[in-house]
């Protein structure tokens, strides 16, 4: 890979997550000054997961069979840089909802899409790859810095925020179009539904202990919905200063402990990889219930911080469990359906759960209970932490041949 390539390559993905960091942390405070109640501000964030479930068929029906990655990236990000521009001049939240949910179906599919482009031009992705997706994270955490920095969370002029990401978005579009070329890897071939959403993977859930993991993955995402669609509105509230910049130590932590999973690994495996991720959530929840910008200050941060063990040890460890269980056979294929079942389906489902549930512990106009909230996903997360701990069974033996029937396939560690 040339200088030039590798220098493309990561303005693309710091411009990438610079996007969706610079308006998505901050979206539930934001729709305050839209008058939107709770139950809408889990609407709002439920375009996430829609965005989710669509995007496998403009990948699978556009990107791979049609069109050169690039273009398509480009023209995703310039119609969604106009879309985020367009969405500051409206005011009530029955205008702005519509928008936000086209450009999320428009933002979803440019996730794949970087690593498609980024992954062509490796001749060792495994080397190649980590130091350019870096710059993803960095590109959240700047983006948080910057909002906390301006101060726009206290104010009141997060409607800026829009107009950064819109501007990042526009720039990242015209800069797809100078990316290395990637044509479309499925040219010509004919892709069913079923290719699109990894049904070609069903038969893992054959494995016991995999459709335990696969219902703990759904499961766990409607507790995480509450992280992403109220946290910040609840730090505000309860009086942190630069709230968003904190939570940018949630992306700081996921570095750390993505460099120690190695580690981690070879001491827990994955069975208590796993389940020390579920139980951090609790931990994180029960942090955010007890905590305050007072005395309680530390729990405020640690609840934040846990972030690293939270998405790390159960997303990352359950992509590598995923990977090794399919074979190289089904590998594309169930990283897709596990994809789509938890940030689509189970962050939908949990969009929708959270908002009447805050909605329900409002108190006056600008407050709520928040105690009360927290140890609700608190809750939820300790159940399928038992549920999972009880059902699932970490096997040792080493079984990867592609062909291996999905009962008796065994993960590799």
């Amino acid at each position: 890979m040339t200088l030039t390539t590798r220098i493309k390559l990561s303005a693309m993905m710091f411009l990438e997550f610079f996007i969706w960091g610079g308006w998505f942390v901050t979206l539930g405070t934001f729709l305050k000054s839209l008058n939107a109640t709770d139950v809408q501000n889990g609407v709002a964030y439920a375009t996430q997961s829609w965005g989710a479930i669509i995007a496998p068929f403009i990948i699978g029906l556009i990107a791979d069979r049609f069109f050169s990655a690039q273009r398509v990236l480009g023209v995703l990000h310039l119609v969604g840089g106009a879309l985020l521009w367009y969405a500051t001049t409206l005011t009530n939240f029955e205008s702005f909802y519509p928008v936000i949910l086209a450009y999320m179906i428009v933002y979803m599919p440019t996730l794949a899409l970087v690593n498609s482009v980024a992954f062509k031009q490796m001749t060792n992705p495994s080397k190649e790859f980590p130091p350019i997706r870096v710059l993803g994270t960095a590109g959240w955490i700047i983006a948080g810095l910057t909002i906390g920095w301006l101060g726009w969370e206290q104010s009141g002029q997060l409607v800026l925020t829009f107009k950064m990401a819109a501007g990042a978005s526009l720039l990242l579009g015209i800069l797809s179009f100078t990316l290395p070329d990637t044509p479309p890897a499925k040219k010509g071939q004919k892709t069913t539904i079923g290719d699109i959403i990894g049904l070609d993977s069903i038969g893992l859930l054959k494995n016991r202990s995999y459709l335990t993991f696969f219902l703990a993955s759904v499961a766990i995402c409607i507790p995480l919905a509450f992280y992403y669609n109220f946290t910040n509105r609840f730090l505000n509230e309860v009086g942190m200063t630069a709230a968003a910049g904190k939570q940018s130590l949630g992306q700081a932590s996921e570095l750390a402990f993505m460099i120690l999973m190695p580690l981690f690994f070879v001491r827990l495996g994955v069975k208590k990889m796993l389940a020390i991720g579920m139980l951090a959530w609790v931990v994180r929840y029960v942090l955010f219930a007890y905590g305050n910008a007072d005395t309680n200050y530390y729990m405020l941060i640690g609840g934040i911080v846990l972030h690293g063990i939270c998405y790390d040890f159960f997303f990352v460890t359950g992509q590598i469990y995923t990977d090794n269980l399919a074979g190289e056979r089904f590998k594309s294929a169930a990283q897709g359906f596990i994809t789509l079942a938890t940030y689509g389906v189970g962050m939908l489902i949990g969009s929708y759960i959270s908002g009447p549930i805050v909605d329900n512990w409002k108190i006056g106009e600008n407050a709520h209970n928040w105690q009360s909230i927290w140890l609700i996903p608190a809750g939820i997360a300790a159940v399928v932490l038992i549920l999972f701990i009880t059902l699932f069974r970490d096997k040792k033996h080493v079984e990867t041949q592609p062909d291996v029937d999905a009962e008796d396939a065994e993960i590799v560690l």
